[in-house]
């Protein structure tokens, strides 16, 4: 009966111990995760237009409103290079969820005319010129907006504006010469 009894503790030890011995070894406890950085200022809405003047100041521009007229709101901005505007349209009373983006600015001087204006907008599909009622040109670029449109694609729109208005220089500075080699 000892001998059974032994046996069965025996049987009872091996029982118990051999999961322990069979289980792999726990790994080290990871570290707890780091908290996710807070983004530095408000989240960034392309249809506000505080989001640009800040998106602006981190690019070496400063953008200020200009003023706000029933559903738009006009920005001056300006650059190192040059200067111009930008309004925002379809906005709600504050000014904000705006639908629609226009930069825009105008040649100092006439230097082209009507028939080469309308020439340039054969060749570009983002640059629209225009001419004022006394004869100026003017080059804008516009853009719809949506609450989903990130800081990296209102860049990519500044983008295509400043080649908008690199092929505007260029045209103007030649408007024959620019026409004869435009695609």
């Amino acid at each position: 009966m000892l001998q059974r009894l032994l046996l069965a503790l025996a049987a009872l030890s091996l029982a118990t111990a051999a999961p322990a011995l069979a289980a792999p070894a726990k790994p080290a406890a990871k570290p707890a995760p780091k908290p996710a950085a807070k983004p530095a200022g408000p989240a960034f809405d392309a249809r506000d237009p505080a989001s640009l003047v800040a998106l602006l100041a981190t690019m070496d521009a400063k953008a200020e409103v200009a003023r706000k007229v029933e559903d738009s709101v006009y920005l001056n901005v300006s650059t190192p290079g040059f200067s111009f505007g930008a309004q925002y349209v379809g906005c709600n009373p504050e000014g904000r969820a705006c639908q629609g983006l226009a930069f825009s600015t105008a040649a100092d001087k006439k230097s082209a005319t009507l028939v080469q204006l309308n020439a340039f907008n054969q060749t570009s599909i983002t640059c629209r010129v225009f001419q004022d009622k006394g004869g100026k040109a003017h080059v804008a670029y516009s853009t719809l907006l949506s609450s989903r449109d990130s800081r990296d694609e209102m860049k990519t729109h500044l983008g295509a504006w400043q080649g908008c208005l690199g092929a505007f220089g260029q045209f103007l500075t030649d408007p024959p010469g620019y026409l004869a080699s435009a695609p």
